[in-house]
């Protein structure tokens, strides 16, 4: 066990095996729909969860976790002397960061050990966010201290960049986190949308298929190989089989094995809606 803990939130959308392979503690945000609030995490079905958004009139919504929630986390780590490095969704989209900074706080004006916190803003979400954790974790394993972890997150969060393809801007509009991408809802019904995460949702370029959405995953997956960032990960939300054909041709241009590959839970997906496929990744030395 080393000396700096990992924590992070659920919107890394890391696997479970991967999580505990690498030590990293975490830390869910909630989604409600028509007033049944859930643990994102208890989450599990998202075929029927799918099923109530679109049945529903109000749609979702989605919060940060409690200032208690974190504290539960942080204080076995603190209490077992542990440094602890608590990495978070782009304060720019959610209350996230805030809620865990105002966490680490109340512990040090409590004489509870909190300055040995250190909270992050990925200033992303998903698998950038994800591929952040990792990179910290790789850190501690190494025997790096809270500030060691916190420049290798650092380092990570400015080489990672993640594309992803959506089927609509509808779910983003009708959530309110639409950012940059707002200036593209008048041809919403005719586009493809890819987009990336810079603090906030921010458009990159729009496409009128769904197949060319994909190939133009698979162009800047050559893009990211060439200019040396093998460190690949690739997401998706309800679309197992094309983002398995995605990653087996992410293996051939890349060379290797992915950091991850796993699904989107409810928590984003409550606000891009059904379809979505990520590519993306970093230099493999920030991960090992």
């Amino acid at each position: 066990m080393s000396s700096t803990a990992v924590v992070c939130d659920t919107t890394a959308y890391l696997p479970t095996e991967l999580l505990a392979e690498r030590g990293v503690e975490r830390i869910s945000l909630y989604v409600s729909v028509d007033g049944d609030q859930q643990p994102e995490l208890a989450i599990t079905d998202y075929a029927d969860f799918y099923a109530r958004l679109r049945a529903s009139e109000g749609g979702a919504t989605t919060s940060q976790p409690s200032i208690g929630d974190f504290i539960s986390v942080y204080e076995p780590l603190l209490d077992a002397g542990r440094e602890v490095v608590s990495i978070h969704i782009s304060a720019g989209i959610s209350g996230t960061y805030e809620a865990a900074c105002q966490a680490r706080d109340r512990l040090t004006e409590e004489g509870r050990d909190g300055e040995r916190v250190k909270v992050f803003d990925s200033r992303s979400a998903a698998g950038g966010m994800g591929l952040c954790v990792v990179a910290a974790a790789a850190a501690a394993a190494g025997g790096a201290d809270s500030a060691g972890v916190l420049a290798r997150a650092e380092r990570a969060r400015e080489e990672l960049k993640m594309w992803f393809a959506i089927d609509t801007l509808e779910y983003l509009r009708r959530g309110g986190r639409i950012g940059g991408a707002r200036a593209w809802i008048g041809s919403a019904l005719k586009i493809k949308p890819i987009l990336t995460l810079e603090e906030e949702i921010t458009p990159v370029e729009r496409v009128r298929t769904r197949t060319k959405s994909i190939n133009r995953l698979r162009d800047y997956a050559r893009q990211r190989h060439e200019d040396g960032f093998d460190a690949w990960v690739v997401q998706h939300i309800q679309d197992p089989e094309t983002a398995g054909s995605l990653a087996d041709d992410c293996r051939e241009i890349f060379g290797c094995e992915p950091v991850f590959v796993s699904e989107i839970g409810a928590v984003l997906g409550a606000h891009v809606g059904p379809g979505l496929l990520g590519v993306g990744g970093v230099p493999a030395n920030l991960v090992s």
